[in-house]
C-alpha cells in the first residue's frame, strides 16, 4: 500500500468511528460525498482492501498489443534505425501504417538500443528572441550548407531560403558552391516564382559582402550579389552571429536528418534527383508540418513585370569594367574578344566597356546601353623578342713592331725624338 492510501484509510476509519462527519472526511480526502461513502461502504465490508483501486493489477484498455509493438520494433531495427523518434513516429505512421506516441517510439528504440537518452544542455549564454516578421515575403533568411547529402561520402552544397514570418522553405537548390553563379541562379528562379522579396537576411561570406578590411565598411564598395540585390531594389541585412539569423540555422539540422532519409527511402542519389525531389515533394511536405500562421495576412512579395523580366539575366550576371584596345579587342578572363566594324554605337580605342557574364557563361559587352557585336579570337601568338646581338671581338694580339718599323720612324713633333723600346 501506498503511504496515501494509508492515510486515507485513517480518515475512513475515524469516519466509521463517528470522529468526523462526512463533510469533514470529503474535505480531508479531497472527495466528494458520494465517493466518501463508496469507501466507507468497502472498508466496512473488506477491511483495508477497501481503500486500494479496483484497477490496480488489471491490464489497462489502452495497452499497445504486443503483436503491434514487435512489428513496430522490427520496422524500426530494419528501416528507421537511424532516425530520431519523431521522425521514425511518423514514417511508421506514414509507411507502415503504425499509430504510435512519440514518446512510446522513444522508448521502443531505446529498448532495442537505437537511441540514447540525452542529458540537458545547459545554457551558454542568454539571447532574446525576435519576433517574426508580420508579412509573408518581407524577409527571407538565406544561407548555404555543405554535407554529405547523398551518402556518398561527398560534401554537396545545399542553398535555401526560408520566410521568417511563415516559417515556410521557399527555396532548396542543390548546387556546386555558395559561389556568385550558383546564388544568382537561385534567386533568378526566386524572383520568377515568388516575386522579389523586401529583405534578405544572409551572413558575411565574402559572396554577399566584402570582407577585406579596407572596405569592408564602404559603402560604395559592393559584391556581385550586393550589386544584384540593389539593382532588384531588396535590402540585404548582414547577420553578425550565426544565432541572429537562427531560423535558416536551425532548418539545416532537421534537414540533415530528415531530408536525408527521405532520399535514401525515395532512391535518390544525384543532385539532378534531388533538386527534383525536393521542388516536387519534400517543400510541400515540409511546409505543410512545419509552417506558421503570419501574424498579418498578405503577400508582400513584389510581383516582377515584363520589362524586368527580360533584364533578369542581365541584372544577375557578373559584371566588369573592361577597356577596347587600340585595334579594338577586349581581353576577358584570359580569352580575346574582336569587336566587330559595324556596332549600334560609336566605338573608340580605349574607351571603357561593361562585361557582363551570363549565369549560362554567355559574354556580352555593352557601351552606352547598347550591347555590341564581337567574335572570339583563337589564342594570340606570343611576341618572339630578338635577342640583341653583342658586337664581335678577336684576340687582342701579342705582336710588337720591331724598331726598324716604319712607324718608330714616324716623327710627329721634329724637336722630339722616338725612343726605343727595350
Amino acid at each position: 500500500m501506498t503511504p496515501k492510501e494509508l492515510s486515507r484509510y485513517g480518515i475512513i476509519k475515524r469516519l466509521i468511528r463517528k470522529e468526523i462527519n462526512g463533510s469533514e472526511a470529503s474535505k480531508q480526502l479531497g472527495l466528494k460525498v458520494r465517493q466518501v461513502k463508496n469507501i466507507k461502504a468497502r472498508v466496512i465490508k473488506e477491511g483495508l482492501k477497501g481503500v486500494i483501486h479496483k484497477s490496480r493489477g488489471k491490464t489497462g484498455n489502452r495497452r499497445i498489443k504486443t503483436e503491434i509493438i514487435e512489428k513496430a520494433k522490427y520496422w524500426l531495427k530494419k528501416r528507421y534505425y537511424d532516425f530520431q523518434p519523431t521522425f521514425a513516429m511518423e514514417k511508421l505512421d506514414e509507411e507502415q501504417h503504425l499509430c504510435l506516441s512519440k514518446e512510446k517510439v522513444r522508448q521502443l528504440m531505446t529498448e532495442v538500443g537505437l537511441w540514447q537518452p540525452r542529458s540537458r544542455k545547459k545554457n551558454k549564454e542568454y539571447r532574446s528572441w525576435r519576433q517574426r516578421k508580420d508579412y509573408y515575403g518581407e524577409m527571407e533568411q538565406f544561407d548555404g550548407c555543405y554535407f554529405d547529402w547523398f551518402e556518398t561520402g561527398k560534401l554537396d552544397c545545399l542553398l535555401a531560403s526560408r520566410d521568417d514570418a511563415t516559417n515556410k522553405i521557399t527555396g532548396l537548390r542543390f548546387a556546386l558552391n555558395e559561389g556568385v553563379k550558383p546564388v544568382a541562379d537561385f534567386w533568378k528562379e526566386y524572383f520568377e516564382t515568388y516575386g522579389k522579396p523586401l529583405k534578405i537576411y544572409l551572413d558575411r561570406l565574402s559572396t554577399y559582402k566584402n570582407t577585406h578590411k579596407s572596405v569592408m565598411d564602404d559603402p560604395r564598395v559592393l559584391t556581385q550579389f550586393q550589386r544584384m540585390m540593389r539593382q532588384s531594389d531588396v535590402e540585404t541585412i548582414p547577420a553578425y552571429s550565426p544565432q541572429a539569423k537562427g531560423r535558416i540555422e536551425n532548418l539545416f539540422p532537421t534537414l540533415q536528418h530528415r531530408l536525408v532519409r527521405e532520399m535514401r527511402l525515395a532512391g535518390i542519389k544525384t543532385p539532378e534527383e534531388g533538386n527534383r525531389f525536393v521542388k516536387e515533394v519534400f517543400i510541400l511536405k515540409f511546409n505543410a508540418k512545419f509552417s506558421v500562421v503570419p501574424q498579418k495576412r498578405g503577400n508582400v512579395h513584389r510581383k516582377i513585370t515584363e520589362i524586368e523580366k527580360k533584364q533578369l539575366d542581365q541584372v544577375f550576371s557578373k559584371q566588369k569594367i573592361g577597356y577596347i584596345n587600340n585595334d579594338f579587342t577586349v581581353r576577358y578572363q584570359g580569352k580575346w574578344f574582336q569587336l566587330s566594324e559595324k556596332q549600334p554605337v560609336l566605338v573608340r580605342k580605349k574607351e571603357k566597356i561593361l562585361i557582363e557574364e551570363r549565369i549560362s557563361g554567355e559574354i556580352f559587352f555593352s557601351l552606352r546601353g547598347k550591347y555590341l557585336n564581337y567574335t572570339v579570337l583563337p589564342e594570340r601568338p606570343k611576341k618572339i623578342i630578338e635577342a640583341k646581338v653583342p658586337a664581335l671581338t678577336t684576340a687582342k694580339s701579342c705582336w710588337k713592331p720591331p724598331d726598324d718599323h716604319p712607324w718608330r720612324k714616324f716623327i710627329l713633333n721634329p724637336e722630339k725624338k722616338v725612343s726605343s723600346r727595350a
